[in-house]
């Protein structure tokens, strides 16, 4: 779980997981996102990983009361000085975020929160695509967008997610066959 678009951008560079944005403090009236971190928690556990600013602190604070905090690992970058690239001006602390760190920084934040890495204890079996969610009506067809919503409620799942944030999410919490089995 990361606080913004940039911050999820840089990481699904370098790992191949499932990243929530908080859209920042948007997660505090987020009834539904703060129900979406819950289930992903008890699936698969969370780590939070937000910018070493005040911002990212209240953030981390939130999400920590939200979630049960035995299914929480918090990874904390160091605070640098200076601003991202993509910025004109450094933040109003003027520390670097996670979208302005280096790989090799992420990662061991990564291991240092106790992450699974390098496909360790991965989810076995095959992932679910975006043709099995064609085949189930759930993309690319009329009426996919109404079976998409009434999927994501009775998944539990916020109901304004893409067909992409759909498929990452389910990945995350259940295998190919329960999905096509319509066990969920």
């Amino acid at each position: 779980m990361v606080e913004g678009r940039y911050d999820k951008n840089t990481l699904s560079q370098i790992i191949d997981a499932t990243i929530i944005e908080t859209s920042g403090f948007g997660v505090f009236n987020d009834r539904e996102k703060q129900q979406l971190l819950r289930t992903l928690a008890q699936k698969r556990g969370l780590i939070i990983f937000t910018d070493p600013d005040g911002a990212g602190l209240v953030i981390r604070n939130f999400i920590k009361g939200c979630v049960d905090p035995k299914l929480v690992k918090n990874a904390y970058i160091p605070e640098i000085e200076g601003k991202e690239r993509r910025k004109a001006r450094s933040s109003r602390e003027g520390k670097l975020g996670v979208e302005g760190m280096s790989e090799e920084v992420i990662m061991r934040a990564l291991r240092q929160a106790g992450a699974t890495i390098d496909g360790q204890n991965r989810q076995q079996g095959e992932k679910i695509t975006i043709a099995d969610m064609y085949a189930k009506g759930l993309t690319g067809a009329a009426g996919s967008a109404a079976k998409r919503t009434a999927f994501l409620k009775k998944a539990g799942l916020p109901h304004k997610m893409t067909a992409q944030a759909l498929l990452q999410v389910i990945n995350a919490l259940m295998s190919r066959e329960e999905f096509l089995s319509g066990e969920y």
